[in-house]
């Protein structure tokens, strides 16, 4: 299959949300990014760039404290309903959504507005958690559990709502790549939707080309577009140790980057987005040069 369109512009906007989670710092994941280097590797894989800022998020010590299990559902929910206008926005113009986090319940938003417009996407989430918990599965209340399930069309009225009436992701056509920690509640819902979960014991048994080639039939199954929505916690620690809920034993430097090469070899992937960076915990904002490097590697930028 031909390789993706180097040509495209590029649209980036950042949302520096961290109402999702426990632990703060995520907000200012946007920043470490676009800090580390961002358009000049945008640049060196030939693209046209244009940044839409960042989204207006509340922070969490603005707002009242939360009374119920889902923390900050409004909140959360008016800003996935603005970012999926601006990503449908970007896709309508013929653009390449690529969108910065931010905790990864924005993912919802994103989704949304890649979906919007048309049949869906296939998605892949490369995490090393599900995010496919609901209200009543969630050990912590904290949103940023629960997107991937909210895509399919699965979670709380306020959450799906904010998908701005675009079509649920099928679920034949979700793949959770990376996974390695996983809620009894969530690994239920998982089997029981019919996600195809490609975990690191997989990885390990047959190697990142394997999966990810397994990983594009799935999502991209029929020609379908694909979205990458990118948690830095599915790499392992010792690669990017500033991230909201590290792991060990997650993907490797070399696999990531195998990965988003292939995405873009395939021709399939038509919007992105990586989160979960946490400047607070990073050293020397090695995390977000990561983010950096995998996002040139899935927009074209090679070796030779």
């Amino acid at each position: 299959m031909a390789e993706g369109d180097g040509g495209r512009k590029v649209v980036v906007v950042g949302v520096p949300m961290d109402l999702g989670a426990d632990r703060r710092g995520v907000d200012m994941g946007p920043s470490a990014i676009r800090y580390a280097g961002l358009y000049a590797e945008l640049e060196r894989a030939g693209r046209v760039v244009e940044d839409r800022g960042n989204l207006a998020v509340p922070i969490p010590e603005s707002r009242p404290r939360p009374t119920e299990h889902l923390k900050y559902v409004e909140e959360i929910a008016a800003a996935c309903r603005e970012l999926a206008q601006v990503v449908a926005g970007a896709r309508a113009e013929g653009a390449f959504p690529l969108v910065l986090g931010g905790d990864h319940s924005i993912a919802i938003g994103t989704i949304a507005g890649a979906s919007a417009g048309g049949p869906g996407v296939g998605v892949i989430w490369v995490d090393a958690h599900g995010d496919f918990n609901t209200a009543d599965t969630s050990p912590s209340g904290n949103i940023h559990g629960m997107p991937f399930a909210v895509s399919c069309g699965i979670g709380d009225p306020r959450l799906l709502a904010a998908r701005i009436g675009a079509p649920a992701v099928d679920p034949r056509r979700a793949v959770l790549v990376g996974a390695r920690t996983l809620d009894p509640g969530e690994k239920a819902l998982l089997r029981e939707a019919g996600v195809t979960v490609l975990t690191m014991t997989e990885i390990d048994k047959y190697g990142m080309r394997e999966v990810m080639e397994r990983a594009l039939e799935v999502a991209g199954g029929g020609g379908a577009r694909v979205h990458i929505s990118f948690d830095l916690d599915a790499i392992d620690p010792t690669w990017a140790p500033g991230v909201g809920t590290p792991y060990p034993g997650g993907i490797t430097y070399r696999e990531a980057h195998l990965a988003m090469e292939m995405a873009w070899e395939s021709g399939l992937v038509d919007s992105a987005e990586f989160v979960e960076v946490n400047p607070i915990l990073d050293r020397e904002n090695r995390t977000a040069a990561m983010a950096v490097g995998l996002i040139g590697s899935l927009l074209g930028r090679r070796i030779l």
